[in-house]
């Protein structure tokens, strides 16, 4: 998903302890560690990789905590790793389990840099002050300027939409706005992801909230009184819609989708009329890290034209606005809510217990 800025360091301080007690929030992976990661040739775009994203450091390690797709996550390292020799040490997990990690560690930080897929839990570590600017990366320029930081705090390489996905041998004529999943005739087929285990539902439901006022939790009321249901973190609402047990998710995750329906699945999704969210994907260096140039070194190669065509390659919006995707719906394909972050960071909190306590 655009992927909120804080009222005070007290407030982001709270989003990030809400963030590690949410240890299944949108990433797509369980976690996972690899070490010293073998490079694979990342192909024949690394002459002009290298020449966009200068080798800083040749050799050497980086310490890597990202939020999935995972074979999204180890083409990219594998890619940098070849251009620039610099072993990676990768932790694969949610970034709700990337947080949590992180606060075990903050007496001794390990990591180097952090791909999450959260942009409000990205505004909550530069408001707590962990990040370390680098606003001369290659390519920052050419970056979606409101899904990134304009001092180089993080940057969002990509992203995802929400949307409505269908599953297309029971679904004919599939629902065009969000309204009309509160109707009789989606009584009791569908799920929506739970706002406590998908940041992207929490994207959603408090994009929504923010673009229509208090009135907005009136759709969510229908949708209960319509047996729509709360239905675990993104795969696990997804699954019962690819074998037919239901129709539709709401709110779901565009690049699962496209990824599924390419392997054959029968899926396929619509973005409602009336607009949505896009969550972007930001990656940060972290003011701790050890290996600074090697870090300033990965957002290069993940703002570089080859580590945005392996985004492409995974069904994500490239974050680059010079770039588009051609195996998916790109930006200015998609209608968007006019959401506000700032109001969706200060009421995540609030949000997703309110939905859990009604959907329970």
């Amino acid at each position: 998903m655009d992927m909120f800025g804080m009222k005070s360091s007290k407030k982001s301080a709270t989003l990030l302890l809400t963030a590690v007690m949410s240890l299944s929030l949108f990433g797509c992976s369980t976690g996972n560690t690899t070490t010293g990661n073998t490079a694979q040739p990342a192909g024949e775009g690394n002459a002009a990789a290298a020449a966009e994203a200068p080798n800083k450091a040749a050799g050497g390690k980086l310490v890597l905590y990202s939020a999935g797709p995972q074979k999204l996550a180890d083409n990219i390292v594998n890619g940098f790793t070849a251009m620039t020799g610099i072993e990676v040490e990768m932790f694969q997990g949610t970034t709700g389990k990337i947080l949590a990690r992180m606060e075990a560690e903050k007496a001794n930080p390990v990591a180097d840099v952090v791909i999450l897929a959260s942009l409000p839990s990205a505004q909550a570590l530069k408001a707590d002050g962990l990040t370390l600017p680098y606003p001369e990366a290659a390519n920052a320029d050419k970056l979606n300027k409101e899904w990134s930081d304009a001092d180089g705090n993080y940057f969002s390489s990509s992203a995802s939409a929400l949307g409505i996905v269908y599953n297309s041998k029971l679904v004919a004529t599939p629902p065009t706005s969000w309204a009309e999943l509160a109707t009789s005739a989606w009584k009791d087929k569908v799920n929506i992801p739970d706002p406590t285990l998908s940041g992207s539902a929490l994207d959603f439901i408090t994009g929504y909230l923010s673009a229509n006022g208090e009135k907005g939790w009136d759709l969510l009321d229908a949708y209960k009184a319509n047996g729509v249901a709360m239905a675990g973190a993104n795969q696990e609402a997804l699954d019962p819609v690819i074998t037919g047990a239901k129709s539709i998710v709401a709110a779901g995750v565009d690049y699962m989708a496209y990824s599924a329906k390419a392997k054959g699945e029968p899926l396929d999704i619509v973005y409602p009329e009336e607009g949505t969210v896009i969550s972007p994907r930001p990656a940060a260096i972290l003011k701790s890290s050890p290996n600074v140039e090697n870090a300033k070194a990965f957002i290069d190669y993940l703002l570089s034209d080859e580590a945005q065509k392996l985004v492409t390659d995974a069904y994500l919006i490239p974050g680059r606005e010079d770039i588009e995707a051609t195996n998916r719906a790109n930006v200015k394909d998609i209608p968007q809510l006019k959401v506000d972050w700032n109001w969706m960071s200060e009421h995540g909190d609030e949000t997703a217990a309110r939905f859990s306590e009604t959907f329970k």
